[in-house]
């Protein structure tokens, strides 16, 4: 029998009771004590951001006005009276009081993406619509400032590799999966079970009631787009108002994180060649998109055969880590990221050459980050924390058969996306991946070119949530819109529901 149906049962006890005896008595029902309460309540002790001379992170937030904090949320929600982490928060207070709305979390993404600097760069876009917010940014758990994690990964500890070229290289890709997997088990497999997006969900509630706030307003992008729907499948009622960027619907979101890419990233790749096919003479790649798409087939096979060697170090770039290397330069259509990536590849095209190279200042940071211990940490909370979610054991051969048959329409992306990853030798998730069943009020944001989280994953939102409204950049080949693409249509609308709370009557579509 439910609760409610017993407390109307024993009311009706009660009832005869008293119609029938000569003493009256009153039953009273007591709450139940929240098993969260001492972390519900807890102080926030706001102070400077910065932790030392060299603390260019905190000295920035500290100029701008910024304080933080560190919440204490527990390691386990199951177990709320065990071992605790600390999750790291910034904040700008609001300064329009007269129509101050409360908080709002921001989440750029991931996973496993830190957050503190994000109320000083979305500061700017929200303009005056920001003095009415407390603006907070918060660390995942395991990143950045909060307590962290690091699997002491090293060389080849790129968060998403490529099978390669054939069945011996993958061999040698289900060899790294699973020395990978068995560091992270053997550096944290006490807190693994626990690095997780539904955790991270409770701890941002935890973050709104010791905020004293009935409800949290959100901003996320790309990962943290699920994780705002997580949060409100979590505990519906507590979100105002929420705008989703780079939509990620949980339909979409798997362990091999780029499933379901193949063909919008692949477009990115064409469009980026004709781009560079115009500027032939500034970049000298090839004058027509075949050419530079020949040049990039060119720079993949040479990796193959031999790893790419760039810089008198050097750094050895093999074709497990290349196609990252381009895939995550493919995430915008703006000219400056496009020239980026042009100058990097003709740095590679002379290296597939066998030529001495040095590279970028941009190039040598990337490759610092996906080839030595530099990227271990970010690689490892990534990692664990899309283990942690939806890992499942699917053998390693089907990895293999996904990757040929994606190779021939994807040649670029296909053995990326579905290349074996370390979830596969971890342990499975303690609880089910999340589903959604619910309705909220948000405003989904989405370019139709988006080659990260694919267009498709929206409108899959924007159906599960009728009261939400889609907001669509035509024609855009960009990941994240609102305050980094530019576009004053995409800006104002955002800034004008932030305002007011008030979602347009029906779905809008700004040009690229």
């Amino acid at each position: 029998m439910s609760t409610s149906r017993r407390i109307r049962a024993l009311a009706v006890v009660a009832a005869v009771l008293a119609a029938t005896a000569t003493v009256t008595t009153t039953a009273t029902v007591t709450a139940a004590p929240d098993p969260l309460a001492r972390f519900h309540a807890q102080r926030v002790d706001w102070h400077a951001c910065a932790l030392g001379a060299d603390d260019e992170l905190g000295q920035d937030l500290d100029a701008a006005g910024a304080d933080c904090a560190d919440i204490t949320v527990p390691l386990d929600y199951a177990d709320p009276g065990g071992r605790t982490l600390t999750v790291a928060l910034s904040r700008v207070k609001a300064t329009d009081t007269a129509h101050r709305v409360g908080p709002l979390l921001l989440n750029d993404g991931g996973p496993g993406g830190p957050g503190l600097r994000m109320p000083l760069t979305k500061s700017r876009v929200l303009g005056e619509v920001a003095d009415r917010y407390d603006l907070i940014g918060m660390d995942p758990r395991f990143v950045g400032r909060s307590t962290p994690l690091d699997c002491g990964w090293g060389l080849g500890s790129a968060p998403l590799r490529s099978a390669g070229a054939d069945r011996a290289a993958y061999r040698e890709e289900v060899a790294v999966a699973r020395e990978l997997a068995g560091r992270c088990e053997r550096a944290h497999g006490d807190v693994l079970p626990y690095v997780t997006t539904r955790n991270t969900a409770r701890d941002m509630d935890v973050v709104r009631a010791a905020l004293g706030a009935d409800a949290l307003s959100y901003l996320g992008y790309s990962y943290g787009s699920y994780l705002g729907e997580v949060y409100t499948q979590l505990f519906p009622g507590r979100t105002d108002r929420m705008v989703l960027d780079g939509v990620n619907s949980p339909a979409y979101y798997s362990q091999t994180m780029l499933r379901g890419t193949e063909a919008a990233n692949e477009a990115a790749l064409r469009a980026w060649a004709s781009w560079a096919a115009a500027r032939h003479g500034t970049y000298g790649l090839g004058a027509t998109r075949a050419e530079v798409l020949a040049k990039v087939e060119h720079i993949r096979d040479a990796a193959a055969q031999e790893p790419l060697r760039i810089g008198k170090a050097p750094y050895l770039l093999d074709a497990h880590v290349l196609p990252f290397l381009f895939i995550g330069s493919l995430g915008s259509d703006l000219d400056k990221e496009r020239a980026n990536l042009a100058a990097t590849v003709r740095i590679l095209a002379r290296a597939a050459d066998r030529e001495p190279v040095e590279p970028s200042e941009l190039l040598a940071g990337q490759l610092e980050f996906l080839l030595t211990g530099a990227g271990s940490a970010a690689a490892s909370q990534m990692t664990a924390i899309v283990c942690g979610d939806v890992a499942e054991r699917r053998g390693v051969g089907s990895y293999w058969h996904a990757v040929e048959e994606s190779r021939e329409r994807f040649p670029l992306t296909g053995p990326l996306a579905h290349n074996i990853t370390p979830c596969e030798f971890w342990d499975r998730p303690v609880e089910a991946p999340t589903v959604l069943d619910n309705d909220v009020p948000a405003l989904l944001v989405n370019a139709t070119g988006d080659p990260r989280t694919v267009y498709a994953s929206a409108e899959a939102v924007r159906a599960q949530w009728p009261s939400s409204r889609l907001l669509t950049v035509a024609g855009a080949r960009q990941h994240g819109l609102y305050g980094e693409y530019g576009n004053a249509c995409v800006d104002e609308r955002v800034n004008a529901y932030l305002r007011t709370g008030r979602l347009p009557a029906h779905d809008l579509t700004c040009e690229a």
